[in-house]
């Protein structure tokens, strides 16, 4: 009897998972080429608001890379990830960097999450630290840098990330903020949005508070000395 429901849980568990690669590799394969319409961190800050009193809002509005500033890729890059074009969806010094720093005990240690783990994140999965949260997060991070572009990933999180309370993506984020397109970002508006990634919901990009505005400053100087991002 013991052995008969083990077969059964095993089989079940089995079939589970081949759906689980099947779908993602599907999904994966599927924003390959079309614009991702929403993700599950939308859906879940939406359902935040619903349940305490602030105003439901999501803007959200998908442009091509050819229709964001190039300011914005660059100054992503250069405060989040400057191994992008290089690393292969994981920076292992700066994962090293960051368990060194731990193990000093540094009080404030800077993440090693790349854009590659962001866009992986966003997309498909549920904001969260846990271990098995991290092992999904290593999974897709493997797959869309298998399957996309560097570009289509830069696209696709320019698109997705967070970037304010109910703001979503490099379009929505400059009419909301500035009044006008993601195409028409000056270098100093795109080293501000990138300035509020790692907390939009306690950073202000406009008007910048003295954290942002330092983070400004160095962004831009960082953007200088890097030239052009190309991903051809």
């Amino acid at each position: 009897m013991k052995s008969g429901l083990g077969k059964t849980i095993f089989r079940f568990l089995w079939k589970a998972a081949l759906w689980f690669v099947g779908l993602s590799i599907f999904s994966v394969v599927v924003f390959r080429f079309i614009p991702v319409p929403i993700t599950p961190l939308m859906l879940i800050r939406c359902g935040e608001q619903m349940f305490s009193s602030d105003e439901l809002r999501l803007k959200h509005d998908w442009v091509s890379i050819d229709e964001i500033s190039k300011n914005l890729p660059l100054a992503v890059v250069c405060s989040e990830d400057q191994n992008f074009m290089n690393h292969s969806g994981f920076d292992l010094d700066a994962i090293q960097r960051s368990v060194d720093a731990a193990k000093r005990g540094a009080k404030r240690v800077r993440g090693a999450s790349t854009i590659s783990q962001q866009t992986a994140k966003n997309v498909f999965l549920w904001p969260g630290r846990s271990w098995i949260r991290k092992g999904f997060e290593v999974y897709f991070t493997v797959l869309i840098e298998f399957v996309w572009s560097k570009e289509r990933i830069m696209e696709v999180y320019l698109n997705s990330i967070e970037m304010g309370k109910g703001v979503y993506g490099a379009e929505s984020a400059a009419q909301f903020y500035w009044h006008t397109s993601a195409k028409n970002l000056s270098r100093t508006q795109a080293a501000t949005l990138a300035a509020v990634l790692p907390n939009p919901r306690k950073y202000s990009a406009n008007p910048p508070g003295p954290y942002v505005q330092e983070r400004i400053g160095w962004i831009v100087g960082q953007m200088g000395q890097w030239g052009t991002l190309r991903f051809k």
